[in-house]
Formats: structure tokens, C-alpha cells, sequence
């Protein structure tokens, strides 16, 4: 079933984008490693043996993640990963707690299979202590204790909100990451900075729990560097002032359609140049 469902998905989106994004045929890899003759050989069976391992592997940070389109009273939330390579170092997360939705997302320094694999440990670490500590800061500060015990481990950055979607307030705790954007039901936007410093940097480091007010009309943007580092063939970023314009451009239309508005203008920025970074966007919007 997760093969099959995995693969409409893929097949939903347009070559242009599936190349953009990352999203490559298995028989580019081969081919690549057959030129330049340090890939391994594999006999058949092998190699379908690897893949499938690979595949179930890739499905482990995703199922953590959660769904990508939910709808929590007003609500709309809307989330997507698209990776540089196979496996991801940015991440994010939606997931019900009480009578509240716990929001995650985050970047791992680094690419590729270890930064996966870190990943799907953080996303287990805040779905844990989310179900035992009240407030974002709490989490952060926990999960920020556990990985400087562990030692030599990745930087990592995330914003971790809780929406109480009933009584229309947000509460958050940035670790270091980019400063979401709010767009206020007036048009107002500001940017969320509240928190702490990036997660296993520091011991004992405390992080900061903002609470604002989340009215239907709301609109939450949270995304990765890979986003606003994406550049064109000038060698330009997109940057945040352009981010900030989309959102502007795309608030009203609904979180789903906003992400791939967003995505669409960072696609056409790029106008092709490839990526080199990870790129994740999460939409909350009423």
C-alpha cells in the first residue's frame, strides 16, 4: 500500500517539477554510478533487496511526520518536504495532543542518510515529551538536555508550535531556525523570533514560549533556509523579502493552494538553476 500510494503521489507532479525537486528516476543513480565506475555491483536480487530497504527506510521520518493536509476546525494546515536527495534533513510534523495540534518544523545540519536518521530520533523526541510538558519552550528545552547528553550530534533547528485551534491562540518556541511569517487578519506581518538557540549547542539553554492571538483568517508560514537560500542563475537568493510578498499574494487563498503558490514562485525564481539544499514549507491558514 505505501509503495502504490507513494507512487501516485510522485506521478502527480510534472517532470519540470520532479526534477526541480529532487525527485529522480532510479535509473539516473545507476547510470551515474556506471560512468564514472565507483558505484558497487550489484546482482538483481541485491539491488531489489537494497531498494526496498531504502524505500521502507524513507517511509519511517514521513509516517512520523504525520498527514500533510489536515483541517482542525478553521483551520487548514498544509505541510511538504522536498529533498536535495533521497533522504532529508529537514523535517516537519503535525500531530494532535489533547485538545490542541502540536506543529514541527525543522533542519538537521547536513544531508543524506545520517541527517534521516537524527530526524526521525527528534521527530520520536517531540511527539514524546509533547504529550508530558504543556508549553513549546518546555519541549525545546527537554529534547534540547537529551541530545547535548548524547554528544557529537548535529545541529539542529525547529519551530515547534502548539495551535489551540478552538480558542484560536498560538503558542511557540523558535530554536534557532528561520523566523516564521504571520499574516495578520488586518494584513499585518511580522515575523515569529521568540525562543531559544539551536538545539545540542548549549547545556542547560532555555527557550522562551511566545503566545499570540490566531483568529480564523490567520495566516502561519514556517519553512527552511533551503527556501530563502534558493538561488536563480544570477546567483541571487529569493530571499525573505520575496517570501514575504508571496505570502502577502497567496494569504488568502487557502493553505493548500498557498504552499504550492509559494513553491511555484520559488520554482520559477530558480528558472531551473539546481538545488542544493533541502526545501520545506508548512501553511497554516483559516
Amino acid at each position: 500500500m505505501a509503495s502504490s500510494s507513494t507512487r501516485r503521489e510522485i506521478d502527480q507532479i510534472s517532470w519540470s517539477w520532479r526534477e526541480w525537486m529532487g525527485v529522480n528516476s532510479p535509473g539516473l543513480a545507476s547510470s551515474n554510478a556506471a560512468e564514472t565506475g565507483n558505484g558497487p555491483t550489484f546482482g538483481p536480487e541485491e539491488a531489489t533487496a537494497l531498494y526496498r530497504e531504502v524505500f521502507d527506510a524513507l517511509q519511517v521520518p514521513r509516517r512520523l511526520s504525520g498527514p500533510r493536509r489536515v483541517r482542525r476546525g478553521p483551520f487548514e494546515i498544509a505541510s511538504e518536504v522536498f529533498p536535495a536527495q533521497f533522504f532529508s534533513g529537514d523535517f516537519v510534523s503535525v500531530f494532535d495532543s489533547s485538545h490542541s495540534t502540536f506543529l514541527a518544523l525543522g533542519d538537521i545540519v547536513g544531508k543524506g542518510l545520517t541527517a534521516a536518521m537524527w530526524s526521525t530520533h527528534i521527530l520520536g523526541l517531540i511527539r514524546t515529551y509533547s504529550n508530558s510538558l504543556d508549553s513549546p519552550g518546555a519541549v525545546l528545552g527537554a529534547i534540547n538536555r537529551d541530545l547535548y547528553l548524547l554528544g557529537s550530534v548535529p545541529l539542529t533547528t525547529v519551530v515547534l508550535a502548539k495551535l489551540d485551534w478552538q480558542n484560536e491562540k498560538l503558542s511557540y518556541s523558535n530554536a534557532g531556525h528561520c523566523d516564521p511569517i504571520l499574516h495578520s487578519t488586518n494584513g499585518k506581518v511580522e515575523q515569529l523570533a521568540i525562543g531559544g538557540p539551536v538545539l545540542g549547542a548549549l547545556h542547560g539553554a532555555e527557550f522562551i514560549t511566545g503566545v499570540i492571538d490566531f483568529p480564523a483568517g490567520t495566516t502561519l508560514v514556517t519553512y527552511s533556509d533551503g527556501l530563502t537560500e534558493c538561488r536563480n542563475e544570477l546567483d541571487q537568493e529569493f530571499g525573505v523579502e520575496r517570501l514575504v510578498n508571496e505570502v502577502r499574494n497567496a494569504a488568502a487563498l487557502g493553505a493548500s493552494k498557498a504552499l504550492f503558490s509559494i513553491v511555484g514562485a520559488v520554482q520559477d525564481f530558480a528558472g531551473g538553476t539546481p538545488r542544493v539544499d533541502d526545501l520545506s514549507l508548512m501553511v497554516v491558514g483559516g
